[in-house]
C-alpha cells in the first residue's frame, strides 16, 4: 500500500479509508459505477483517507479524502455539490488535471460519500473548517479551490476565512448571492426550502427524474424506475436528514448583504440554461467581486454543467488557473 500523507504539525495523522459499507445488492447498477469511478481515483494516483478532526471543535468529525499520498505539486481543491460522493462528479477532471500539473484533492464534504460528524453545526462554515482542517493534515497550506453548485457556497466560504490559504478560486454554477427572498420572489424552480430539499434529496425514482431534467440540458431519454430506485438504495439514501438540515441552514434568512467579498481572483463558470440556479445569480456574483473576477458562460448546459459540458469546463479551469496572476486579477482573457 502506498505511504501516507505526511500529517501538519499538531493535526491527526489521516488513515487509510475503510472500504464504503453498502447493503448487498444484486445486479446494482449504481455500486458498480460506484467501483468503477473509486478505480479511476486509484489509477489516476490518488489514494483514499480518512481523516479525523480533533476535539473540541471537530468532535466526532470524519473527513474522507482522495489526495495523492504525497502531494508535490500545485494543489487544486475539488469541492462536490448535492448528489452521490465526490468520485461521482470529479472523475472525468482527474486526468486533464494531472496532466497540467497539478495535483487534485478531492474530499467528502460532511454528510456525503463517507464524511460525517456528530456536531449539531450544518453551516457552510463548519464545513470550510472540516476542509481546511483536512488539507492541514495532509500537509496541504496553500492550494486553489473549486467548488461546483454546493461545493461553490463551502469553497467561497474557505476563501472569506483562509485569504491566507487559499490563491484563487473557481465558482461553477455556484448561486452564493441568492436571498431567502429569491425562492418566494419565484427566481427559483422551488418556492420554498422544504420544495428544494425535496428536490435535492431524492427519495423517489420520480424526484431523480424532475432533478435530472431540471439540472440537464440533454438528460437521458430513458430512466427506467429500477435504476433509478438502485440509485437511491444504493448512493443517495444516507444522511437525507442532516442533508435537508444543511439547505435550510444555506437558505434560511440569507441576504445578500451579508455575503463577505473575497480578495482571491475568482474565475464563475456558469451553464447558460441553469434552472437551478438561473444566470442572474452569476451575474450578482460578477458584480458583488467586481474586477477581480471573471464570468464564462457555457452554451447549451445547464446546472450539470460540470457533468454534462465536463471538457469544457476542465479545460476553462486549468487555462485560467495556469495564467500568471496579474491577468486574472484584472479579468483579462
Amino acid at each position: 500500500m502506498a505511504s501516507e500523507p505526511t500529517a501538519a504539525a499538531g493535526a491527526p495523522a489521516p488513515q487509510p479509508a475503510a472500504p464504503r459499507r453498502r447493503p448487498p445488492c444484486v445486479l446494482s447498477f449504481s455500486l458498480a459505477r460506484d467501483r468503477f469511478l473509486r478505480r479511476r481515483f486509484l489509477s489516476a494516483g490518488l489514494r483514499p483517507f480518512s481523516i479525523r478532526l480533533p476535539s473540541p471543535a471537530g468532535a466526532g468529525t470524519t473527513v474522507h479524502v482522495w489526495a495523492p499520498p504525497r502531494p508535490a505539486r500545485r494543489p487544486v481543491l475539488l469541492l462536490h455539490g448535492f448528489g452521490a460522493s465526490a468520485t461521482w462528479q470529479w472523475a472525468s477532471y482527474l486526468r486533464p488535471l494531472l496532466a497540467a500539473g497539478f495535483d487534485p484533492i478531492v474530499p467528502d464534504l460532511l454528510f456525503f460519500g463517507d464524511s460525517c460528524t456528530l456536531a449539531a453545526d450544518r453551516s457552510e462554515v463548519f464545513q470550510a473548517t472540516a476542509v481546511k482542517a483536512a488539507m492541514d493534515a495532509i500537509g496541504v497550506r496553500r492550494f486553489d479551490v473549486v467548488g461546483v453548485s454546493y461545493g461553490g457556497f463551502v469553497a467561497y466560504r474557505m476563501a472569506a476565512m483562509y485569504p491566507e490559504a487559499v490563491d484563487r478560486a473557481v465558482m461553477v454554477c455556484a448561486g452564493v448571492c441568492l436571498e431567502e427572498t429569491d425562492l418566494a420572489a419565484g427566481l427559483f424552480p422551488v418556492a420554498g426550502v422544504a420544495e428544494a430539499a425535496e428536490l435535492l434529496v431524492p427519495n423517489r425514482p420520480a424526484d431523480v427524474r424532475r432533478l435530472v431534467h431540471l439540472t440537464f440540458v440533454r438528460p437521458p431519454p430513458i430512466m427506467p424506475s429500477c435504476f433509478l430506485r438502485d440509485y437511491i438504495n444504493v448512493m443517495g439514501s444516507d444522511h437525507n436528514q442532516e442533508k435537508t438540515e444543511l439547505l435550510h441552514t444555506l437558505i434560511n434568512g440569507r441576504k445578500l448583504s451579508d455575503l463577505p467579498k473575497i480578495s482571491q481572483p475568482t474565475l464563475i463558470i456558469w451553464g447558460e440554461q441553469d434552472q437551478v440556479f438561473p444566470m442572474e445569480l452569476a451575474h450578482r456574483l460578477e458584480r458583488h467581486l467586481g474586477e477581480k473576477s471573471r464570468l464564462v458562460v457555457i452554451k447549451k448546459a445547464g446546472h450539470a454543467v460540470n457533468l454534462e459540458k465536463d471538457k469544457e469546463v476542465c479545460k476553462n479551469i486549468v487555462e485560467y488557473l495556469r495564467e500568471p496572476i496579474l491577468n486574472a486579477l484584472n479579468g483579462e482573457k
